[in-house]
């Protein structure tokens, strides 16, 4: 794409995610795109935990990105953290690290995106303002599922190749973004509070 008689070079983007449905659903995303100046691949590292992703954002922060996105749905930290399985539990691994790159990260190359409960939030934004904190993600996959019709955490709904997922959802893309901007950002002392940061993303991507 030119602009001003120059030829706008495409950023490129990591995004480091720990499920399936948010790969496939970035996948769908640049599918639909192809004309947008990024260039975006999803990373699922190999475990899914805290920690490892942590590596991964690291490690891939290190290379030749623009940016390197983390997506991060709380309904499972949220979880552990109730049970009380660790001492030291996921959810406070998490809440240091968000902390470190908040106040390390001067050159804003990583960006921290927090979902709660999940990316099915993120989809239900599409259809409704709401503030309701979900203490599971099958809560927000059930209210999904009275708008998207069949909705299913499968690759072969995500992927219909004549409707996929991003394709019903991109003509409310921009009511998403209102409502979930209007949940306000991340905070570590109201981190139960119902989130869906997923506008950075699309702040940056300059999806319309």
């Amino acid at each position: 794409m030119r602009r001003g008689g120059k030829i706008q070079p495409k950023k490129a983007f990591a995004v480091v995610v720990d499920g399936e449905t948010e790969k496939w659903y970035l996948q769908m995303l640049k599918r639909n795109e192809p004309n947008a100046l990024f260039d975006i691949t999803p990373k699922i590292p190999q475990e899914k935990n805290i920690e490892q992703q942590y590596k991964k954002v690291r490690e891939l922060s290190e290379k030749e990105y623009d940016k390197v996105f983390w997506i991060v749905d709380l309904d499972v930290l949220l979880k552990e953290e109730r049970e009380k399985k660790n001492s030291t539990s996921s959810l406070q691994k998490f809440l240091s690290y968000w902390k470190q790159f908040s106040e390390q990260d001067k050159q804003d190359k990583v960006v921290v995106i927090v979902n709660n409960p999940c990316l099915e939030y993120w989809f239900l934004l599409h259809f409704r303002k709401t503030s309701r904190v979900f203490t599971a993600c099958a809560g927000a996959e059930k209210e999904v599922s009275q708008y998207l019709k069949g909705y299913e955490k499968t690759e072969k709904f995500f992927k219909k190749s004549n409707n996929d997922i991003y394709k019903q959802l991109k003509p409310l893309l921009q009511t998403a973004i209102k409502n979930a901007t209007a949940l306000g950002s991340f905070e570590i002392k109201e981190y139960k509070k119902a989130k869906c940061e997923m506008p950075l993303l699309f702040k940056e991507l300059k999806v319309k």
